[in-house]
């Protein structure tokens, strides 16, 4: 009697076209191309799962430095003064709290104001001033 894999082949499509719930057209249909749809999907969310760390990073420093201008500091400055006043708090933390704690935020501003007041400057500024 000649053997088929009808039940595990079944099984194997039916996983496939589980992943591929929501997808248009043969893409959702036809086995060879949800195949190839779910492997370039793969990619793309592999891709971004790295590119979404990077994409928030870059909005937390633009809050920051929009939130750091308004307290007349720029954001180079206000991280420079954050390592020197010994503040380990990271930008989606102080991004949060420019949003929602002003005041807290107003308080790290002052604190990394009077670090950069005490730091020594430089030798470069010196010359050229």
């Amino acid at each position: 009697m000649r053997t088929t894999t009808g039940s595990a082949r079944h099984k194997s499509k039916k996983r496939l076209f589980k992943r591929a719930k929501g997808f248009r057209g043969g893409r959702s249909k036809l086995t060879r191309t949800v195949k190839e749809t779910l492997l370039r999907s793969g990619a793309y969310a592999f891709r971004d799962r790295r590119a979404k760390k990077r994409d928030f990073r870059k909005l937390w420093i633009i809050r920051l430095n929009a939130a750091a201008r308004q307290h007349d500091i720029r954001y180079s400055e206000f991280i420079f003064g954050l390592k020197l006043a010994g503040i380990e708090l990271d930008r989606k933390t102080l991004s949060e709290m420019a949003i929602h704690d002003e005041a807290g935020f107003k308080d790290v501003c002052d604190a990394v104001k009077a670090a950069l007041a005490t730091a020594p400057q430089p030798k470069h500024a010196e010359a050229t001033a």
